[in-house]
């Protein structure tokens, strides 16, 4: 992996396979908060703050109602002067599962961008390999609003943004190898991307073997295990073999497990409002963990976080976790 560092920042970055010349920062900023637009009033402020302390790579998704303040932030960034253009940026952000249908495609992309009032996306990612009935953005959503996904169809109208210009790349999130397989058979864009929940209590080492063979980097979300919201646990933060090694070091857990994470190739994507903790997060280049650190934490027993019940249904696509994984799990 080739790494290069934005000027002035010590994030390092990675070239995506794709048409946007703008490399990834392998450290992001997450804005979802749950419940969705829970720290709405606030975000603005708090995006400013992490542009600040040197983040340039922020994500969002439609059903998060984060891209209106993450836009306000943005704009605001350029009139403070602390970046000299929207080009300095990394931006992602997701197509909901009531928009994942081919016709709606660009017209959610449209709207993204304009609630961004960004000209173009640096990644758009189709959420979750599942679609809901049109018209509806929420989370957890009706069972009987679960329609048939047609991922071929789905992903041509995501190509076909690409084409446009309005995102530079494109990619998926929560998609088993499986899935993966199956839009890579008919793309004519491969995905750039596969954003997934990892961190060292679910390592995907499957799924990241399998992206690195097809030229896809893998995001990791959750990499703290995202207690207190619906997709996540506590089980990470209270992990005694990552406090000890936390404590060996003189780091906090949480920067153990974004070296982890970064030592594994992947890009994490972090997401805290305090403001000493989003400094710290950024404090992870500098030093590496041991062999000897990294094979403990590579025999932790592993147990995924969000099973994704909620995308479960007799009635729809997948009637099991093994089923919506394809045995991942």
């Amino acid at each position: 992996m080739e790494l290069s560092t934005i000027a002035g920042q010590s994030i390092p970055t990675f070239p995506l396979c794709s048409t946007d010349e703008k490399a990834i920062p392998l450290l992001g900023f997450g804005t979802a908060e749950y419940p969705f637009g829970a720290s709405i009033h606030t975000l603005k402020e708090t995006i400013l703050e992490a542009i600040k302390l040197g983040y340039r790579h922020f994500d969002t998704a439609a059903i998060y109602l984060s891209e209106q303040p993450l836009g306000e932030a943005i704009s605001d960034a350029l009139r403070l002067g602390l970046i000299k253009s929207r080009d300095e940026l990394f931006i992602t952000s997701k197509l909901w599962c009531s928009d994942a249908h081919h016709d709606f495609v660009l017209p959610a992309l449209k709207k993204t961008l304009q609630n961004l009032k960004l000209e173009y996306l640096n990644l758009f990612l189709i959420h979750w390999p599942l679609s809901l009935k049109p018209g509806k953005y929420e989370f957890p959503f009706q069972k009987e609003d679960i329609v048939p996904f047609d991922p071929k169809s789905v992903w041509e109208a995501m190509e076909e943004c690409q084409g446009l210009g309005l995102t530079k790349s494109i990619g998926v999130s929560n998609f088993s190898c499986k899935k993966l397989e199956t839009i890579l058979s008919t793309a004519k864009i491969p995905p750039a991307v596969n954003q997934v929940e990892m961190n060292p209590l679910w390592q995907q080492k499957k799924l990241r073997k399998f992206c690195e063979e097809k030229g896809i980097l893998l995001e990791a979300y959750s990499p703290l295990g995202a207690k207190g919201t619906a997709w996540g646990t506590n089980r990470v933060m209270e992990c005694e073999v990552l406090k000890e090694i936390a404590q060996a070091k003189g780091k906090s857990l949480a920067q153990v497990c974004l070296r982890w994470a970064h030592e594994q190739g992947v890009c994490a994507l972090v997401k805290s409002f305090n403001k000493e903790r989003m400094k710290q997060n950024l404090d992870i280049f500098d030093w590496k963990l041991t062999a000897d650190e990294s094979h403990k934490i590579s025999q932790l027993p592993q147990c995924k976080g969000f099973p994704g019940a909620a995308f479960l249904s007799d009635d729809g696509p997948y009637k099991s976790v093994e089923e919506l994984w394809d045995g991942e799990i």
